[in-house]
């Protein structure tokens, strides 16, 4: 079976963070495109394709850190679910918080997933390709 490469959404504002789910993508998956933000506001213009993200792809799946400036990635989540042109993408939380207030949160706000990242570079780069292996070859995303 072909597996169609998937657009991703990175929100994180860490060059580390940044640096290493792209490592993991490239030696990962090849054709998964991976386009990059570094806050909230520039995720909600990607998605809604304002100003310079008029041509942007719409992502199958957001990778949405928590601790973002100018606008918090549980905003991003909150406006993001309440978009009718939106909310059908699955979002994956994936952040440094381990804080039970806000793994609730993320999921009433309809996360698809909560993934606390390790701070073990191996291990990091690990989480980023079993998220990118479940969402590409397990779960059906839609296409739209």
């Amino acid at each position: 079976m072909m597996v169609q490469p998937i657009e991703v959404l990175l929100v994180e504002d860490d060059p580390g963070d940044v640096l290493m789910t792209k490592e993991a993508f490239e030696e990962h998956k090849v054709g998964n495109r991976l386009h990059v933000v570094s806050d909230g506001v520039e995720a909600l213009r990607f998605l809604r394709r304002e100003g310079e993200y008029t041509n942007a792809p719409r992502p199958h799946l957001i990778l949405l850190d928590l601790n973002l400036p100018r606008k918090d990635g549980r905003e991003v989540l909150e406006e993001v679910k309440k978009d009718d042109a939106l909310a059908h993408i699955p979002i994956v939380v994936l952040t440094t918080s381990e804080a039970e207030e806000d793994i609730l949160r993320s999921y009433r706000l309809h996360a698809n997933a909560y993934v606390a990242k390790p701070v073990d570079f191996d291990q990091f780069i690990k989480v980023v390709r079993q998220i990118d292996d479940f969402f590409v070859t397990v779960v059906r995303l839609p296409r739209g």
